[in-house]
C-alpha cells in the first residue's frame, strides 16, 4: 500500500525544532465541512500559500507566524521529542473482516477528524460491505480519514483502496470543533526524524503543529482538547 516516494520531496523533523519542508510541495488550507447534524462529511480546499521551494513550518505551537516558524520553540524551551511506535502500519493496526472488504485501524493514529462516523460508523459498516450503498460509505469515509489511521481493503484482490493524491502539505482546520488540526502530508511525502530515522512512508500523515501530542512527530487530537487556534 505504500505510494511511490516524490522525487526530492521531504519533511525533515529538527530536534526541538520545525518541520523543515522541501521539494517545492504545495501548502493549502484544508477544512473539515460538515453537514446539518455536524457530521465531517467532505473536505474543502481554501488558501493556497505563495510556492517556495522550502519552508519550515512550526511544530511548538507558539510561533507568531504561523504556520510558519519564527524560532519561538527556542524561546519557550520547546521538547519535540518524538515519542510514536517506528513499527509499520501494518504491525500496528488491527483487521476488522467483512464480508467483501475488510478494515485496519491504527488507533495511535487518531487525528480526531471525525469522518468515520456518519452512516453508523465505519467499524459497523466494514460489517455491511456486501450492501453497495454501505460498501460507498465506507470506502469514502476511510479514505476521508487524513491520518491513514483508517485503510479500506478489497478482499478479493487483496488491495488497498486509497484515495489518490498529489504530493501536497496541507492545514487542516476544524470549525465544528472550534480549532485548528493537524499538518496533513497527501501523497507519499516521505518523514525523516530528528535522529535521521526514516519514517515509512504512507499516503496519508498527520503531523502535530500545537506542541502538544502525546505521539510526536503524529497527531493525537490533542489539539481538540487545548482548542488550538492557527490564527493566534
Amino acid at each position: 500500500m505504500d505510494p511511490k516516494k516524490p522525487a526530492g520531496a521531504t519533511v525533515q523533523i529538527v530536534k526541538d525544532g520545525p518541520y523543515m519542508v522541501s521539494g517545492g510541495l504545495p501548502l493549502t488550507r484544508q477544512t473539515i465541512g460538515t453537514n446539518p447534524a455536524g457530521e465531517s462529511v467532505k473536505w474543502i480546499a481554501g488558501h493556497a500559500y505563495p510556492p517556495h521551494e522550502q519552508y519550515a513550518l512550526c511544530r511548538c505551537g507558539h510561533s507568531a507566524t504561523k504556520p510558519f516558524c519564527d524560532g519561538s520553540h527556542t524561546r519557550v524551551g520547546f521538547i519535540g521529542t518524538e515519542t510514536a511506535s517506528r513499527e509499520t502500519y501494518q504491525a500496528q493496526a488491527k483487521v476488522l473482516q467483512g464480508p467483501t472488504m475488510s478494515l485496519t485501524d491504527a488507533e495511535s493514529l487518531c487525528a480526531f477528524a471525525r469522518f468515520c462516523d456518519p452512516h453508523g460508523q465505519v467499524w459497523n459498516l466494514v460489517n455491511a460491505t456486501d450492501d453497495p450503498q454501505a460498501r460507498r460509505h465506507f470506502i469514502r469515509e476511510t479514505g476521508d480519514c487524513p491520518s491513514g489511521r483508517l485503510v479500506a481493503w478489497d478482499n478479493a484482490s487483496g488491495q488497498a483502496l486509497e484515495p489518490k493524491y498529489e504530493p501536497s502539505v496541507g492545514l487542516i482546520e476544524d470549525p465544528a470543533n472550534e480549532c485548528s488540526g493537524p499538518v496533513w502530508l497527501r501523497g507519499g511525502v516521505p518523514v525523516i526524524g530528528s535522529d535521521g530515522f526514516n519514517y515509512e512512508v504512507r499516503n496519508r500523515v498527520t503531523l502535530c503543529r500545537c506542541g502538544v501530542s502525546q505521539n510526536k512527530p503524529f497527531c493525537d487530537g490533542a489539539h481538540a482538547s487545548i482548542k488550538f487556534n492557527a490564527d493566534r
